[in-house]
């Protein structure tokens, strides 16, 4: 068969579905059934990495507000999902098949319902007009051009992944394409349905203030695969301009919004672990261990990881399979393994298991000591290592910390709480300063002009503003 009959037979795999929101021809390998089941498995992943709010009126509200758009989209039968996941860092995005999740730090930024709606419509229009579709079929047939071309070519095998990645910066293009379209289906649905359309733009000047505030430097809108806020709200502004006069007042749900809010967790959830200094502590799994003071430590979904100020070691925390005896077993007999001196035992009057080994990777052999500990039931894995050459050095750094580990008791820190969200009504016209002193909150004068939507110290709130200020509720 020639090279043109299996590039012509490659395309002839591809199959074409009516996009719903164009009624364009759209390139679709992946069926409807398909991306219910795909997104299904990615929002149960989602669901288990980040862990849902556990207030059941704000989800029921969220699902309330994204089943009413979602019902009157090109979509309407797909099984539609909102959350609200526990994660304090601001997003929103849609899984395949119509699951969506906004977290709770976006809602923290927000202040009224109609700026939520923007927001779920937004995440409606990339299921409705079947981007993430798009994009699985194209990179579905992108890896089999590759192949072909592999298969035909000797070279192009070589340059196989160099050729992948130049076919994702081709993409990139669509995504920034996607992100607009999703903005304007995300404008009418709102629109639709009787929102203040007006209010889209403070969610993305919201967005900019939060980046701006968290030291992040704005990326061109080219190279971005969201276009920048600035560039959003230009557009945004545009259909503002050409909006005719509502026949009635369209609605913003302000008191609604804030009502719902009040009381949500602000900022990193300490019932998910924390840190204290070099002390890491977890209320909710009851155990605390000591990192090496001055080494960087971050707690992930699934691990606490700490690395040395020269980047040449590491330790790293978390959960193991079975009992400690399994998963020693399971991870020394793993496949280039050299076991070294081993020990059955107690750490922190806790039963545990350690040992030492080496191991080739393919940059360089590490050396490294591993213990693993049982606590009510769970296994947990320390594992700390570096080069082997450097294993003299840090033996004893990382047994230290390993030996740390023990039954959390402290009363206060089993306690400890994350910080909430108070709502205030204002007496008086204030400023955001004169709020701040009057109304103490437990974040800088800054970050309570961003979930107040403020720019500066001097802006001023008039009497019966409803203001969010962030409490420590008995820590």
């Amino acid at each position: 068969m020639t090279r043109f009959a299996l590039f012509v037979l490659a395309f002839s795999l591809a199959s074409c579905a009516v996009n719903p929101v164009t009624g364009d021809r759209q390139l679709a390998l992946v069926s409807e059934g398909q991306e219910i089941q795909i997104g299904r498995e990615v929002a149960s992943n989602a669901a288990q990495e980040f862990g849902l709010v556990k207030d059941e009126a704000l989800q029921a509200y969220v699902q309330a507000l994204g089943s009413r758009l979602a019902q009157a989209s090109e979509r309407p039968d797909l099984p539609w999902s909102f959350q609200v996941v526990d994660e304090a860092t601001p997003n929103a995005f849609a899984a395949p098949g119509g699951f969506i999740f906004v977290t709770r730090g976006l809602l923290a930024l927000l202040r009224n319902e109609a700026e939520l709606v923007s927001i779920l419509g937004h995440e409606i229009g990339h299921v409705t007009a079947r981007h993430s579709v798009a994009m699985m079929s194209r990179a579905q047939l992108a890896q089999l051009g590759i192949g072909i071309a592999s298969v035909l070519s000797p070279t192009a095998a070589q340059f196989g992944e160099l050729a992948a990645g130049g076919l994702q910066l081709l993409f990139l293009k669509y995504g920034r394409d996607a992100e607009r379209e999703a903005d304007d289906l995300g404008y009418r649905y709102a629109l639709e349905q009787g929102y203040d359309v007006r209010e889209m733009v403070n969610v993305f000047a919201a967005l900019q203030q939060s980046a701006q505030l968290a030291g992040q430097n704005p990326v061109p809108s080219w190279q971005a695969s969201h276009p920048y806020p600035a560039e959003r709200i230009q557009r945004i502004n545009r259909q503002l301009a050409s909006l005719p006069p509502a026949s009635m007042d369209r609605r913003i749900g302000e008191a609604e919004y804030l009502q719902r809010i009040d009381g949500l967790a602000y900022g990193e959830n300490p019932r998910k672990g924390y840190f204290d200094d070099h002390r890491f502590l977890h209320p909710e799994l009851a155990f605390r261990m000591d990192f090496p003071r001055g080494w960087r430590t971050q707690n992930l979904s699934k691990a606490v990881v700490a690395g040395s100020p020269k980047e040449d070691a590491l330790l790293q925390l978390m959960l193991a399979a079975g009992s400690p005896q399994d998963a020693a077993n399971t991870f020394f007999s793993q496949q280039g393994m050299t076991i070294g001196r081993t020990e059955t035992g107690t750490v922190g009057g806790l039963p545990a298991i350690s040992g030492d080994f080496e191991v080739q990777t393919d940059q360089v052999r590490l050396g490294g000591v591993v213990t693993f500990i049982e606590l009510d039931g769970r296994t947990y894995r320390i594992l700390g290592y570096t080069p082997v050459q450097q294993r003299a050095t840090y033996g004893k750094t990382f047994r230290t910390a390993m030996n740390s580990f023990a039954r959390l008791t402290s009363p206060e820190a089993l306690n400890r709480q994350p910080l909430q969200i108070s709502v205030v009504r204002l007496p008086r016209r204030m400023t955001l300063q004169e709020f701040s002193a009057s109304y103490p909150s437990m974040i800088s004068v800054p970050e309570l002009g961003l979930i107040n939507q403020l720019q500066g110290p001097e802006d001023v709130m008039p009497a019966g503003f409803r203001a969010k200020r962030v409490i420590d509720i008995g820590n």
